[in-house]
């Protein structure tokens, strides 16, 4: 009696339906020990240009986060929850940066489209990782944007250091939590009959799609988080900013003009964020081999870098104390 389940040959007559193919596709099936990527193809000598290119995002991303965390950490002034956030955001946008440029650079530059299975689910793990952190941190921005503008009176109450401190800490813990059941609970275990992840970095839903073992578990944890968690969290955005918004419109000129001030770095980071997800799900669940294979790069790549890269110019220039400050450290002005 045939028990191949997965693919569909249940009992003695079914069995000899299954092909020779079939048979060894099974058999093939396990734990690979490393994975090619096939988002990668032969540059030649413009290999040295995209190494110059990403080299100098991934400079401009640290200098430019490093910079911004280093003020808000020594400027006593900067230590209010808003700062707090950013300088969480900050801190995960050089974490989500370091998951994937690094061993991007080695690869351009040394003309290697293979990684480890090993370094490959620990670079998912970062990068999902990183996502949760972000998400979870712009949507905490957000409710204390809300307390800010919608309760002024009762903030400092409300949004206290210790409550500050346990919502970064809930929006590090929780994604890292989660995704160490996602990468080594459910897809380190899959017996996979494939090795080849069409992008040029590793993606924990490419993985999946080339398992020959049952997935229904990935997939109902994957849908019920995104039903519960992400939902609620996108509810909690909206909600925040319909109050906002109303508290805008009812206010005088001048609380209007505050209130945009404070919101609109975050609303253009919340937005680069969404753009950035909409595309790599996009490509993900969608066959875009018609696209020229730099514009599905740049599209897989665009909510690692865009993020990290705007975010610290928006905010830096937006922000009239990180502005004042800045003035201050590079021209030795007194504030």
């Amino acid at each position: 009696m045939c028990v191949f389940y997965h693919l569909k040959c249940v009992s003695v007559c079914d069995c000899c339906c299954c092909t020779a193919e079939t048979m060894k596709i099974l058999l093939n099936s396990t734990q690979v020990s490393y994975f090619t990527l096939g988002g990668y193809s032969d540059t030649g000598i413009l290999k040295y240009l995209y190494f110059m290119l990403v080299f100098i995002f991934y400079v401009s991303i640290i200098v430019s986060n490093v910079l911004l965390i280093v003020v808000i950490c020594m400027n006593r002034s900067l230590h209010e929850p808003m700062y707090l956030f950013l300088c969480s955001l900050f801190v995960g946008e050089l974490y989500g940066a370091t998951s994937l440029f690094p061993l991007l650079l080695i690869q351009i530059l040394a003309d290697v489209n293979t990684v480890s299975a090993s370094y490959c689910l620990l670079q998912v793990f970062c990068l999902y990782s990183y996502g949760g952190v972000e998400f979870f941190t712009l949507a905490m921005m957000s409710y204390d944007r809300y307390l800010a503008i919608c309760h002024p009176l009762q903030y400092n109450t409300r949004m206290t250091s210790s409550k500050t401190l346990g919502l970064i800490a809930l929006c590090w813990i929780y994604p890292f939590l989660n995704n160490i059941l996602i990468v080594y609970g459910l897809t380190a275990p899959l017996q996979l009959c494939s090795n080849v992840i069409n992008k040029i970095y590793c993606d924990n839903f490419y993985i999946v799609r080339l398992a020959c073992s049952d997935t229904t578990v990935n997939n109902i944890f994957g849908l019920t988080h995104m039903f519960t968690v992400i939902f609620s969290l996108i509810l909690l955005v909206l909600y925040t900013y319909m109050r906002i918004l109303k508290v805008c419109l009812s206010g005088s000129k001048h609380a209007r003009q505050k209130a945009l001030n404070t919101c609109l770095p975050h609303l253009a980071s919340l937005f680069n964020f969404s753009c950035g997800a909409f595309f790599e799900i996009v490509q993900s669940r969608f066959d875009l081999s018609h696209l020229p294979t730099t514009a599905r790069i740049i599209l897989s790549i665009y909510w690692l870098t865009c993020q990290p890269l705007i975010n610290p110019m928006v905010y830096g220039l937006q922000l009239s104390k990180i502005r004042i400050i800045y003035k201050n450290l590079l021209f030795g002005t007194k504030m």
